[in-house]
């Protein structure tokens, strides 16, 4: 049944789909982004965790004349919907957003009936723009139901939903949504404008129920939708030849996946009771697609370990000084890691190779943006922080957002509401700022590196490291072979006497991290430009802040120490100091094991022989 314009007016589809905007994300961040946030929003308040799956696959042969024969009744013709069309295609893929352990789509089905609190159908089939009802949840006013419309490129999906309807009893329901665009239509009457939204179900009362109970499962097992089991509750919106951006269903299914954990993480975390907020799920074409760890993935364990201290002593609160206001809480870790491999997901995150990023969230703790700080000043430095904003600034923060939740405008705000979430930005960056402040001054005639020795996370951020260990086992597991090394790298000069001065060193790029037999060693090239043996030695320790060195280490405290020296053809000298030719243009290395939480000074020496 497609909707006429009633006397008194209605909402057109187009004014619906462009309820979003010209958001800067794609519609696959988006649709996980907000699919996610109506189903935490929808959670039931006796659920243990909430289940969110994402499933891309087909129509199946022996389901697809169910199909045809529901959604092809009475629909409107290619120009008005392009629904016919795909339903003529061999194959029909879906993507179906699946949650359990939420309360359904439940309340009455009519916007006209006034019962009870619950009017969760009516919000999503019926009305558009209607205020949150649930006190810290993420959403707004409800927009973001266009995207399974703006992701379907027939513009239609079916809901298929077990939830309460209102008087206590569990039903199931399903019906069949379509919104396009308005135009104006020939019925038995003459021409007449519509809106561009349609509905498939039960037409017998005059408007389009849904069907429900023993019609609403008979139809749901002849389209091969999943069935609901008895006591269980949820939604599946199964969208309708979903647009990709160029994707097969392969690299969306692993897109998704991805974008789960870059846009959800907070809510895979293990609470203090030992569950999950949220367990998330991505399968194509019935197979499961593996989502990230983000406490064993990279750079999503940085944001991770932020998240861990906001409640603890590292944890700072933020506040408005005029007017007094605490905005939220701020938690940041600093590490040494090598250069990110950008991922799609990342990149549509704003993360390229270079994590140097704040993660900002409301209460609900659903990630808002990656909100970019300072880049730190060597490409070893990495850094992430987590902002939460106070439950009492909530409301605050929600204003800020566009429909699509992906950013906080202070300028959308009056006063004082913009001035906290300016002065948010502003602490911030305050921060960060001092946390940069121990990282990387150099000292003259130094590689003036900041080095910066691993973080606890460092293990898992290296491909294959083993952890960082003692001086002493590293360096006695080399000795014999050491020894060796050394006597083919060097030339020493024989007979008659020899003077010493200082020579130059010279600098080669930044330094980068390697594994070396497993393990985590930064390692700085350089070049020795004068003729003749050089005495090379490295000097390295711990940087105490501003710039100081840490003369005087604790008892017993990790300290950094050189691995040895390699040559660009290969060749190895495995101690602190060596005998090197130079003036020849090789390049050498000198490789450098960093101790924990640190930040390391390297300086290299040379003395050259001078002839007599």
């Amino acid at each position: 049944m497609s909707q006429t314009f009633p006397p008194e007016g209605a909402s057109a589809a187009e004014g619906i789909r462009n309820q979003l905007g010209r958001p800067e994300l794609d519609l696959l961040t988006i649709l996980v982004r907000e699919a996610a946030q109506n189903s935490w929003d929808a959670r039931r308040s006796d659920a243990k965790v909430v289940d969110f799956r994402l499933s891309i696959g087909s129509v199946s042969a022996a389901n697809s004349s169910a199909w045809r024969d529901l959604l092809l009744r009475n629909a409107p013709i290619d120009a008005h919907l392009p629904l016919r069309r795909i339903l003529q295609k061999s194959d029909i893929r879906t993507l179906t957003v699946s949650d359990r352990g939420t309360t359904g789509l439940g309340g009455p089905t009519r916007a006209d009936t006034l019962q009870g609190r619950n009017h969760d159908f009516v919000a999503f089939v019926r009305n558009i723009g209607e205020p949150r009802d649930k006190e810290l949840g993420g959403g707004t006013y409800g927009f973001g139901k266009g995207i399974f419309y703006l992701l379907s490129s027939a513009g239609t999906v079916l809901l298929h939903t077990r939830c309460d309807d209102g008087t206590g009893r569990l039903q199931t329901r399903l019906i069949g949504c379509g919104l396009w665009k308005s135009y104006v239509g020939a019925d038995g009457t003459g021409e007449r404008r519509y809106t561009g939204r349609h509905w498939w179900g039960d037409v017998s009362s005059g408007i389009v129920e849904p069907l429900v109970d023993e019609a609403a499962t008979e139809m749901a097992r002849r389209l091969g939708l999943e069935l609901f089991e008895e006591d269980e509750t949820g939604t599946d919106v199964v969208i309708i030849d979903p647009e990709l951006d160029d994707r097969d269903t392969a690299e969306a299914a692993h897109y998704l996946a991805e974008t789960v954990a870059w846009q959800l993480w907070p809510k895979m975390l293990r609470r203090s009771n030992g569950h999950r907020p949220m367990r998330f799920a991505v399968r194509h074409n019935g197979r499961d697609v593996a989502v990230p760890d983000p406490e064993t993935t990279r750079p999503l364990d940085l944001f991770v370990g932020a998240y861990r201290q906001l409640d603890g002593e590292s944890g700072r609160e933020l506040e408005c000084r005029s007017p007094k206001k605490l905005l939220g809480r701020l938690g940041l870790v600093k590490t040494v890691a090598p250069a990110l491999t950008p991922t799609p997901a990342g990149l549509t995150a704003g993360v390229e190779t270079l994590v140097h990023h704040v993660c900002l969230m409301r209460p609900a703790e659903l990630v808002v943006t990656y909100h970019p700080g300072p880049k730190p000043p060597s490409e070893l430095l990495a850094y992430a922080g987590v902002f939460r904003a106070d439950a009492a600034m909530d409301e605050v923060y929600a204003r800020a957002e566009p429909p699509t939740h992906d950013s906080w405008n202070p300028q959308s705000l009056q006063s004082p509401q913009n001035t906290f979430v300016r002065t948010t930005f502003v602490r911030i960056k305050e921060a960060l700022e001092g946390l940069l402040e121990l990282g990387g001054t150099a000292r003259g005639g130094s590689a003036a590196l900041a080095l910066g020795a691993a973080s606890s996370h460092f293990a898992s951020l290296v491909a294959g490291a083993e952890g960082l260990g003692g001086a002493t086992d590293f360096r006695s597991a080399r000795g014999r072979e050491g020894s060796d090394a050394k006597g083919k790298a060097g030339r020493h000069r024989r007979g008659g006497p020899r003077l010493t001065r200082s020579s130059s060193i010279e600098y080669l790029d930044d330094p980068r991290v390697e594994q070396l037999d497993g393990e985590t060693v930064v390692v700085q090239d350089f070049r020795l430009p004068l003729d003749g043996d050089h005495d090379i030695s490295a000097d390295v320790a711990v940087l105490a802040g501003a710039g100081a060195r840490e003369t005087d280490p604790p008892v017993g405290a990790e300290q950094p120490f050189v691995v040895g020296w390699r040559s660009d053809d290969g060749r190895f000298v495995w101690d602190r100091s060596a005998r090197l030719a130079g003036g020849d243009g090789a390049i050498w290395s000198v490789l450098v094991r960093p101790a924990h939480d640190t930040m390391t000074e390297v300086v290299i020496t040379s003395r050259s022989d001078v002839e007599p």
